[in-house]
This record gives structure tokens, C-alpha cells and sequence, in this order.
């Protein structure tokens, strides 16, 4: 099974957080960890939210409301893609993560499955497959994959 592996944070947290070169190393050791058992797929930090959009459907309207999001309780800061056996193994793996006590903020690691293929059933419609199996050809050959 695929999950996904959200690092959560408050949006009022984001200016505290600033990585130290030794969190960095824990982290580097820790994703070496997980692609030399597999496990890591692909993961990424990501910008504060000041430098941000968000997209808001409501009533039939659109909206853009720029970044940052200091109201948020809780933002994205950073994600794994991971492929475990499941749901257990990947909070053994998520338990093992580095974490910053001295920084002082709740620090929350979220996992969710991944929808693969066979979750979807009859409404996965042989014509929907094709179709999106050539989406993600022209994707990889968009990539040079």
C-alpha cells in the first residue's frame, strides 16, 4: 500500500520554524534510512504559506486568498509518498521520524492511505483506465521518464 505522510504544523508556527543544519542532518539520515528499506517513494518540504495561494470553491464562486495563512490550525509544511505493507508499518516508520522538542511546537505527523486502482470498483469504468493510463504516459514523457 501507498501512504502519504503529511508533516502538519500551525500556520501562526510557520515563522518559528526555521531547520538548523543539524535537524537537517537527522533528516537526511532518517530519509536515507527509508530509501534503503524501500519504503520512501518520494518526499518534499515545502514553502512557508506567505508564499502561498489558496483557491476557494464556494456557492459557485471562486476566490484566490493569498498567503500567509497564520489563521490555520493546520498547514502542510512537508510530505513523504511511502509504499508499506501496511498502515502499522508506516506509523513504526513515522514513530522513528526526528522531531525538535527545544523548538517547543506540536510537531504532527498525519499518514493516509493512498487510493490505488481497486479501491474505486465497478465505477472505475474500463474506458476511465485507459484514459487515465494514458494521462500518466504523457506525464512520464513529459518528465523524460
Amino acid at each position: 500500500m501507498r501512504v502519504m505522510v503529511m508533516i502538519t504544523g500551525s500556520g501562526a508556527d510557520e515563522d518559528k520554524i526555521a531547520p538548523t543544519q543539524e535537524m537537517l542532518a537527522q533528516m537526511g539520515a532518517y530519509n536515507e534510512e527509508l530509501v534503503k528499506a524501500g519504503i520512501m517513494l518520494d518526499g518534499q518540504g515545502l514553502q512557508p504559506t506567505a508564499k502561498a495561494a489558496r483557491v476557494v470553491f464556494s456557492g459557485g464562486e471562486t476566490s484566490v486568498v493569498d498567503g500567509p495563512f497564520t489563521e490555520s490550525k493546520e498547514i502542510v509544511a512537508g510530505y513523504w509518498i511511502w509504499q508499506v505493507s501496511s498502515l502499522e508499518e508506516a506509523v513504526e516508520w513515522a514513530r522513528k521520524c526526528p522531531s525538535d522538542p527545544s523548538a517547543g511546537l506540536e510537531e504532527v505527523l498525519e499518514i493516509r492511505p493512498i487510493f490505488e486502482v481497486e479501491d474505486f470498483g465497478a465505477e472505475y469504468t474500463p474506458e476511465q483506465r485507459a484514459k487515465d493510463e494514458r494521462l500518466a504516459e504523457q506525464i512520464r514523457a513529459q518528465q523524460g521518464s
